[in-house]
């Protein structure tokens, strides 16, 4: 394991001189990116006035325990994410194997049975019970129940009738709606992907043309938009960019653009990610963006790229790290977006996870890891295409691939 030696990125001489210059003209933009730099200029001169030695610390226990207070009670202010209760169990639950920290039996079987409850009559997983059967939740329930990884929590995924919900949401150009009658955008056809690669549901019809389709929003700049022909963004990008690992297409995409494209988005000042062109920092592109760079890295040595190295990805991970530690974490615990924001489980599970992955590089035969502070801020490893730990991946195809892929109940190839 590499640590990283003081001074840091952050404390050197030339660090303010990486600062956004607008040329002399100044736009709302520009107001909001020296706002930001200002606040982090100010918790990073804090923090060295307090420690004479650079060791900044995860707050483990502290993000521990918010954690773990969100899976037994939410507050009222919650009632807003009503429909994304699938969710807080995955942004929870992946949190926790990230730090390490297990969850009790029966808490594990309570999360198993809720998510039962959230699962559709007609196949799929709603954000609560009662709602409506979404891609999204749907893969945010089955990435909970891979993680829990108990033989309750795989019964509770309806195969055949999560085949036939995925055939009804498929359209005819490749590309797939979040919900009956809903928005198309490449996040589905990640999801769509995912939860049917996991769960050994693939047929030779499911994603036919899903890959051209994909590669259509691939755009001038590099990155990918939610729909052929939008700006390019790190969320659909990574969910894109991910669908084609899955589906063993990544050649597809222009990967030389966009790999100019995501390591572009790497802030100069603060280190950490921002999701598009002009747009301030945000902790959660710390996986959205910093995740792509093990895929990418995967596929151009796949095509025989001479020039990867065999130590780092391709971003400053140190860099990364230090905003993370610095400027997201909640001293009461929980993560955040940028300094002066609230914690929420979102930001907490994504800067966890875009810490893991600028922890760690490579995999078992070949991994190497670089720390930033104390040894104990170092977090478990995260699958870069499904953002679960390594093994829960293994742990759930090992399971779901002694059973056979079932005959959906509606016709391959339709739509609805």
């Amino acid at each position: 394991m590499q640590r990283v030696p003081a001074p840091f990125r952050c404390f050197s001489e030339w660090h303010s001189s990486e600062k956004f210059t607008d040329d002399g003209v100044e736009t709302v933009t520009s107001v909001e990116q020296r706002k930001v730099e200002r606040s982090i200029q100010e918790v990073i001169s804090v923090y060295k006035q307090i420690h004479s030695l650079p060791q900044p610390t995860l707050l483990r226990d502290q993000h521990y325990q918010y954690l773990k207070k969100g899976l037994h009670h939410l507050s009222d202010a919650y009632a807003c994410l009503d429909a994304s209760r699938s969710w807080l169990c995955y942004w929870i639950l992946h949190s926790l194997e990230l730090l390490e920290e297990p969850v009790p039996t029966s808490i594990a079987s309570d999360v198993c049975k809720f998510l039962a409850r959230c699962q559709s009559p007609t196949g799929g997983f709603a954000g609560g019970p009662g709602q409506a059967a979404h891609l999204a939740p749907t893969y945010a329930a089955v990435n909970a129940l891979c993680i829990i990884g108990t033989q309750e929590a795989y019964n509770v995924i309806d195969r055949e009738k999560l085949l036939s919900f995925l055939f009804s949401v498929k359209q005819p150009d490749g590309s797939f709606v979040m919900h009956g009658g809903g928005e198309v955008d490449v996040r589905s056809a990640y999801c769509a992907a995912s939860v049917a690669s996991l769960t050994n549901i693939m047929t030779p019809t499911l994603f036919q043309d899903t890959p051209t389709w994909i590669v259509s929003c691939q755009n001038w700049e590099g990155g990918l938009g939610g729909v052929p022909g939008l700006e390019a963004h790190g969320g659909y990008t990574f969910c894109g960019t991910a669908a084609m690992v899955i589906l063993g297409k990544e050649h597809m995409l222009d990967l030389k653009t966009l790999l100019r494209w995501v390591a572009s988005r790497q802030m100069r000042f603060e280190g950490g990610f921002q999701g598009r062109c002009n747009k301030l920092v945000d902790g959660c592109y710390s996986f959205w963006q910093a995740g792509l760079l093990p895929l990418l890295h995967r596929a151009l040595f796949k095509e025989g790229d001479s020039t990867l190295s065999l130590q780092k990805w391709m971003f400053e991970q140190q860099a990364l790290q230090e905003y993370i530690l610095l400027c997201c974490q909640n001293t009461a615990g929980g993560l955040l977006d940028k300094p002066g924001k609230s914690r929420d489980f979102y930001h907490t599970c994504y800067c966890l996870s875009g810490l893991s992955v600028a922890q760690h590089f490579g995999n078992m035969d070949l991994h190497h890891e670089l720390i930033v502070g104390q040894e104990e801020n170092r977090l478990a490893p995260s699958h870069p295409v499904y953002n679960i730990c390594p093994e829960k991946v293994a742990q759930a195809i090992q399971h779901f691939h002694q059973l056979s892929v079932p005959v959906p109940a509606q016709k391959e190839g339709s739509s609805a």
